[in-house]
């Protein structure tokens, strides 16, 4: 920890001494080109429509595709994971689930596409699935959303944006490719855009390959190999009325799934007699086959000065576990209709009013010999109106939701035994928000914000009944569970100017009926399981972000960032008085400097540099001692600081766009952690070394080129 002290007070005595010349670019929000760029003017969606960031009541972040580039990532969750407030829960290098403010899982809505992404969400070892290259620009909203997005937006909402159609009549080409020197990854994606007159096309497809990742504790990481292909289209036309898509996706991903189990020596055990750990293409038991299929059909229609958005998509989720080669144990097949149609209408004596109807149909059923859940079928609607109104220098904003959920569970009697019991439920939430921001200065806001959120139990907290081979236990659910309430405060400042940025968000949240898994005792089924049953208690979140930005020189900025959340159950004893899978206070820095252009060549028209930029920084995780001691679920983790340096630039040829071009390095001190929220953490012990669990990831070198044609 010496070296890491040494490089924050070289990095902060710089920041002191270095005189302030130059224009400032806010967080996450950086151009690629020669400008000045504030966060009052950034452009989001929000919660209710386009608008200026500096009125929202709630705290967001953006995420551009510079971003996105200048960092080492194996999946898309991978990508977002170091922004404030982000977190993931991660097994091994495919699977990542988002974490907000110390809430997962089925608390956190994925919307992609303009829709909530539904797959199987509530599994510890289900991931997201996005082709992360399909990515364009991504917005964070932290707090409680259900007012728009209904049940399960609890702790906040994630928007993925694809690239903006062209807007020229005209083609476009990339094609991107990266390789990364620890597993061996490597992908690639080629993208093409074409417009003509009213119609517009576009197409991708991608593949990302990586064998088993390595670090020093435990070498090369066995089963932490996958592989996954991604293919996209859509056909849109713009019309009298507005403009009309149709999208069409599929997703297929095959990761192999690190248990962790070690022979005598310390060895991992494998399925195969001879396991290559640096093979691209061989499979160790158990892995999975997950496929995402997805078509939507996105309409905007421009009514009587106002803009009515209609959606309609579907959804089919299939996933397949492997214990055995040839024959998948679980295998559950999800169809998701979803809708939503939703008016801005003009405004009306000032006020901006937003109205809507959304909801989902699911129908999910069993092809595989292993039953966790049953087969069910859902249904939800949610009636929603917002209003919001900007006069002087305030915003005040608000809105009512309703929803309804109807779900119906289908029994079953497997071997002469009753595996899940039939029933239907109806659960009913109601929720709204109420903020405001005041804006002090045209540099200066002040907001706040008063939300209620609503969370419905999932399929596996209500009826779960099996072994659940990716968590190595056996979960038992709880038909009569209650819907979560949460109600959160949010307050918070920034200040933006040519020299200096900085934003404090904090907040406060007490979740009823929180629903957790509790260890009941063991379960014998050949061998051994830990079973745990779902109940509900009280819970009480609180903490915050704040992020500085300096420009202690031209050309020069100096990020940081802290995030901190404080996560009880409340009226429990002190072995199970902490929320389990709470992040740890984790502290970003980064240093880098830019030259906006450097020329290769005296003609105008000549090949140039533009962007270029050298960059170093750390990420620090403090020690976490909140943890669920109950059983040994969880164990404290100690503190550790990663080290990161990446260098890029754009490659123009006069006025166009030639290439992009990147080096990331990430860990470089090959520094072996785990990191709370790693799912491996909890492997077997090293019966040579002692140590529990596997090692997160060594040092890695990620180099990256994106060609425009």
């Amino acid at each position: 920890m010496k070296s890491n002290n040494l490089l924050l007070i070289i990095l902060l005595f710089a920041t002191i001494v270095m005189p302030a010349k130059a224009q400032i670019a806010v967080p996450h929000l950086y151009v690629e080109q020669d400008t000045c760029v504030e966060i009052n003017e950034v452009v989001v969606t929000g919660l209710t429509g386009t608008t200026k960031m500096k009125y929202s009541p709630t705290p967001i972040t953006v995420v551009n595709k510079a971003t996105l580039r200048n960092q080492s990532s194996t999946n898309i969750i991978d990508a977002i994971s170091r922004q404030p407030g982000i977190t993931q829960v991660t097994t091994g290098g495919a699977i990542s689930k988002p974490v907000i403010r110390g809430l997962g899982y089925n608390r956190v809505v994925v919307v992609n596409d303009g829709i909530r992404q539904e797959g199987q969400q509530w599994g510890d070892e289900h991931g997201i699935e996005i082709d992360a290259e399909s990515v364009n620009s991504v917005e964070i909203l932290k707090g409680p959303a259900s007012l728009r997005y209904g049940s399960d937006a609890m702790a906040g909402v994630i928007i993925f944006h694809d690239a903006p159609q062209l807007n020229a009549d005209g083609l476009k080409a990339t094609v991107t490719t990266e390789y990364q020197t620890n597993n061996g990854l490597y992908d690639y994606s080629g993208a093409l855009q074409k417009r003509q007159g009213d119609w517009f096309y576009g197409t991708r497809i991608s593949q990302t390959r990586a064998h088993a990742y390595k670090n020093k504790y435990d070498h090369y990481v066995f089963g932490s190999q996958f592989l996954s292909n991604a293919f996209s289209a859509n056909v849109g036309r713009h019309h009298d009325l507005g403009q009309s898509q149709l999208k069409l996706s599929a997703y297929h991903l095959t990761p192999s799934i690190v248990e962790g189990e070690r022979d005598e020596y310390g060895q991992f055990e494998t399925s195969e007699n001879e396991y290559n750990p640096k093979s691209y293409v061989q499979k160790s038991l158990p892995y999975q086959k997950i496929i995402h299929f997805k078509a939507v059909l996105d309409n905007t229609f421009n009514i009587a000065d106002g803009s009515l958005k209609a959606i309609v998509a579907y959804q089919q989720n299939r996933r397949k576990e492997y214990e055995e080669f040839d024959q998948a144990g679980l295998d559950l097949k999800l169809n998701t209709v979803n809708y939503d149609v939703h008016y801005h209408t003009p405004l009306l004596n000032e006020w901006q009013f937003v109205t809507g109807v959304g909801g989902m149909y699911q129908q999910s059923e069993n092809k595989g010999s292993e039953y966790l859940i049953p087969d069910y079928g859902l249904f939800d609607i949610g009636l929603f109106a917002t209003a919001s109104r900007t006069f002087n220098q305030w915003t005040i904003s608000g809105g009512l939701r309703a929803d309804h959920r109807h779900l119906h569970v289908d029994g079953l009697i497997d071997e002469g035994n009753r595996r899940f019991s039939e029933f239907s439920r109806n659960i009913n939430g109601y929720t709204g928000s109420v903020g405001f921001i005041y804006n002090i200065t045209s540099r200066m806001n002040f907001r706040a914000n008063t939300s209620r959120g609503f969370r419905s139990p999932n399929i596996s907290e209500l009826s779960s009944n099996g072994i659940h081979e990716g968590t190595a236990r056996y979960e038992i659910g709880e038909s009569k569970l209650k819907p979560e309430y949460s109600t959160q405060f949010d307050v918070g400042f920034d200040y933006s100017s040519y020299f200096i940025s900085l934003q404090l968000s904090l907040f406060a949240n007490h979740i009823d009926h929180f629903i957790f898994a509790k260890h009941i005792g063991q379960i014998f089924i050949g061998e051994a399981y830990r079973a745990y049953q779902y109940t509900q208690g009280d819970a009480r979140l609180y903490g915050g972000e704040i992020t500085l930005d300096m420009h202690p020189m031209k050309n020069l900025h100096f990020d940081n960032s802290f995030s901190f959340v404080n996560a009880r159950l409340l009226h429990q004893p002190a072995e199970s008085r902490w929320l389990p899978l709470t992040p740890a206070p984790r502290w970003n820095s980064d240093l880098k400097y830019e030259w906006p252009s450097v020329k290769l060549s005296k003609k105008a028209s000549g090949v140039n540099l533009s962007g270029l930029f050298v960059g170093c920084g750390l990420e620090c995780n403090l020690r976490q001692n909140h943890f669920y001691a109950l059983d040994d679920t969880e164990t404290e983790t100690p503190s550790y600081t990663l080290i990161h340096a990446s260098v890029g630039t754009d490659i123009m040829k006069g006025l166009n766009k030639l290439a992009t071009f990147a080096i990331v390095g990430s860990n470089l001190t090959d520094k072996a952690y785990q990191s709370h929220l790693s799912r491996l953490k909890y492997a077997d012990v090293n019966p040579v070394t002692k140590r529990r669990g596997v090692f997160n990831m060594g040092r890695n070198v990620s180099f990256k080129l994106t060609l425009f044609i």
